[in-house]
């Protein structure tokens, strides 16, 4: 399937109201993902460019619920990434002040995970940096057969079930992985980023 029927797909998909946020690819091109969020009004303050913490929650970075925290019951096994930006816990105010700090949320069945990939879930659940490794364009085409994601800029394809590795396309890095770890039911931070954010030829 061509980039652009996946993302036409994708679209379709979301309207039908599974309730997932989509990035277009495009709004990744050209952005200096070291720089604030385009959702964002003002300049961001440290706390809101400050990289993912501890117990942070992680919360919807975009769509009608933007800013709640995401539950284990809102992502559902083999369906679209969900779009999250990760929210300090005491104080609500989200991360978003730089696009390095976006993550995708995906749900996979436990038993297909990988080991060193599962011991970074919660529930089956992981969390991959939205920042492509190769240019740093968004990460946001999902081939739902294939259940990988693929970079809406060049077409690198990264399997969420082996730690994001690298299946095809111009990357050479996998994608960051975000621990994450549960509490009732909503998900939190549980360590930094496994590796570099950001593209390599940004």
């Amino acid at each position: 399937m061509k980039n652009g029927e996946r993302r036409t797909l994708l679209k379709a998909a979301l309207g039908a109201g599974l309730g997932v946020a989509f990035v277009d690819g495009a709004a990744g091109q050209g952005l200096d993902p070291r720089e604030p969020s385009a959702q964002r009004v003002g300049a961001p303050t440290p706390q809101e460019k400050s990289r993912p913490q501890p117990d942070d929650r992680l919360g919807f970075a975009f769509g009608a619920r933007q800013g709640q925290a995401v539950a284990s019951e809102d992502l559902i096994a083999g369906a679209p990434p969900v779009f999250a930006y990760p929210m300090d816990r005491a104080t609500g105010t989200p991360r978003d002040g730089s696009r390095l700090n976006l993550v995708l949320l995906i749900r996979l069945p436990s038993e297909e995970l990988l080991p060193t990939t599962r011991a970074l879930a919660a529930d089956g659940i992981v969390a991959y940096s939205a920042v492509c490794t190769h240019t740093g364009c968004d990460v946001s085409d999902w081939d739902a057969a294939a259940k990988v994601v693929v970079c809406s800029c060049h077409d690198s394809a990264f399997d969420p079930r082996e730690a994001a590795r690298v299946l095809g396309g111009p990357a050479r890095r996998r994608l960051p992985a975000l621990p994450l770890k549960q509490v009732d039911g909503v998900l939190l931070v549980a360590g930094g980023f496994t590796g570099r954010v950001g593209g390599d030829k940004q």
